[in-house]
């Protein structure tokens, strides 16, 4: 594991006393860690894929090989929400073709629908 380290800190371009810094230890620790003279601690490791956004398996166990460094982001689809929420097709295009208009329109849109939402909860006279 500790050559595995080394690569997080040295893929973040990091010295070892910055990459220490973000992780609540010394320096030296990380020395001691990296030439393999000492085990880190579990809340080192789980620091260090909590900050670093680092592949468990990969780090604990080297799973995967040095592509699998990194964990991989979920990707947000906007189709597959709205299909959650119960859109229809015609929901979705809409908010589709929202967000392809120019976006000085965009702002009038939203300005309108904020006068228009603010007004609204006024009594009438």
């Amino acid at each position: 594991m500790n050559t595995r380290i080394k690569a997080v800190r040295k893929s973040k371009k990091m010295t070892q006393n910055d990459f220490a810094s973000v992780l609540g230890i010394t320096g030296s620790a990380i020395t001691q860690i990296e030439k393999g003279n000492r085990n880190p601690s579990n809340q080192v490791i789980l620091a260090i894929i909590r900050e670093f956004n680092v592949n468990e398996e990969w780090l604990r166990y080297g799973t995967g090989g040095i592509e699998n460094m990194f964990a991989k982001s979920e990707t947000f689809s906007l189709d597959e929400f709205v299909k959650k929420q119960g859109a229809s097709e015609l929901e979705l295009k809409i908010l589709k073709a929202y967000f392809e208009l120019d976006q000085d329109i965009r702002k009038k849109v939203i300005e309108h629908f904020k006068h228009r939402l603010s007004t609204a909860d006024t009594p009438d006279s």
